[in-house]
Parts: C-alpha cells; structure tokens; sequence
C-alpha cells in the first residue's frame, strides 16, 4: 500500500522555486483559487502553497483550506506531467465548505491536464 501522505519532494520548499512561479509560469484560476504552473525536470509534479491572512485572519481556517488542497493534490498528483504548481486562495474561498472547494479544485487539475496536453511546449 502506498503511504498516504505528501511526500517531501512533492512539495515546494524553496524560496527561489516560489519565485520562478511568480515572475514566469502559467496561469489557471477559478472563484476561490488562482493556480501558477511552469514545467520542472524533476519527473513529477510539485505543490507549493500560498493562503494570506487576508483570505482569513483565523489560522483554523486557512490550515483547513490547506489540508483541501494537499488532499486534493496528493489524489491526482500521480496523473499530472513533471510541473510545479503554487495554488493562491482567493478571499472567497474562506467559508465555502470543504465539498465546494474540493470540487473547484478537481476542475482546475482538469483544466491544467486538458492545458498541458494541447500545448506540450509549455
């Protein structure tokens, strides 16, 4: 059986790695979440986030929309090409329930795979 969690090199860590996202990627975004990606060489994909306080002031909040995200990424990080991703909650995304947003979420993988396969030099 596989283990279940988001392994180490799964997961951006890396200052410089949040910065190339920023400066030159792709772009993806929906009503609670706006995606960054560019390829890596790596031969897997990578997941950093980003949740500001101004998406909630209560930590509760933003560590649940995390533990959202990484469930959701760690599902379908298998089927995705060798990029990095940085995921950005938007302010909306505060309150809406755990099901919504996974479902935003599951739509934005979708995009990104659909993305990645009519554009290959990206």
């Amino acid at each position: 059986m596989v283990a279940a969690g988001l392994p180490r090199e799964a997961r951006l860590r890396r200052p410089g790695d949040f910065a190339a996202l920023r400066t030159s990627s792709g772009r993806a975004g929906g009503r609670c979440f706006h995606l960054r990606y560019r390829a890596n060489d790596l031969g897997h994909a990578r997941l950093g986030l980003a949740i500001s306080k101004r998406v909630s002031k209560r930590a509760v909040e933003r560590n649940r929309i995390k533990r959202l995200l990484r469930e959701s990424f760690r599902r379908i990080r298998h089927q995705l090409p060798a990029i990095d991703l940085m995921v950005m909650a938007r302010e909306q995304a505060s309150g809406v329930p755990g099901p919504q947003l996974l479902a935003e979420l599951d739509g934005l993988w979708k995009k990104l795979l659909v993305d990645r396969t009519e554009s290959p030099g990206h």
